[in-house]
């Protein structure tokens, strides 16, 4: 490759980094904490806004499938949501403790790259942001039932992501412990 298309190709990727950071700006859309995904508008005065002097444990149930194999699953997206809210209100991330047990619809979100482009002709979508959720200190689940009933074996999983025996366990003992449930 040529150096002046080095610069043109580098160029163009800056480019379209500060259009898509302008866009963002413009909209009001914000990501405080992970970059890319759950987006937030701020609200200063709005009521019910977390303390950042508590800790918050919080346990996600994900059931629910992508609209198509290429887009992420909203249902992670909305972990990095809760995430980003919180980072708003000023709530320092080592007060947010989060679980999330992906089962149902939703479980090929949770594959390898390369298991699941096999099964759905692209690679998996969710790879970055399932990333960014285990940097911001998400637990990870996958039902291990799920994986069963979908034919997948706990090898397909991506390795940020712990094979538990089964969400009907997760959920249970989760809340048992004081976490606050929201379902997809």
């Amino acid at each position: 490759m040529s150096k002046r298309t080095t610069f043109v190709l580098a160029g163009l990727l800056i480019g379209s980094s500060m259009d898509q950071a302008s866009a963002e700006s413009k909209s009001g859309w914000e990501y405080p904490a992970i970059r890319g995904y759950g987006k937030v508008r701020p609200y200063p005065d709005a009521a019910a806004r977390p303390s950042p002097d508590r800790t918050y444990k919080v346990l996600f149930d994900i059931t629910q499938g992508a609209e198509t194999p290429e887009k992420p699953n909203e249902g992670l997206d909305h972990v990095a949501r809760l995430i980003n809210t919180f980072a708003l209100a000023g709530v320092p991330i080592e007060r947010l403790k989060l679980v999330l047990v992906v089962h149902g619809s939703a479980t090929p979100a949770i594959l390898k790259d390369e298991r699941y482009r096999n099964r759905f002709g692209n690679g998996n979508s969710n790879t970055e942001l399932i990333q960014a959720l285990k940097k911001a200190g998400v637990t990870l689940y996958v039902c291990g039932q799920a994986l069963a009933e979908k034919e997948f074996e706990p090898a397909d999983v991506n390795p940020d992501i712990t094979v538990a025996l089964s969400a009907l366990s997760v959920l249970p003992l989760y809340q048992m412990d004081g976490y606050a449930l929201i379902p997809d």
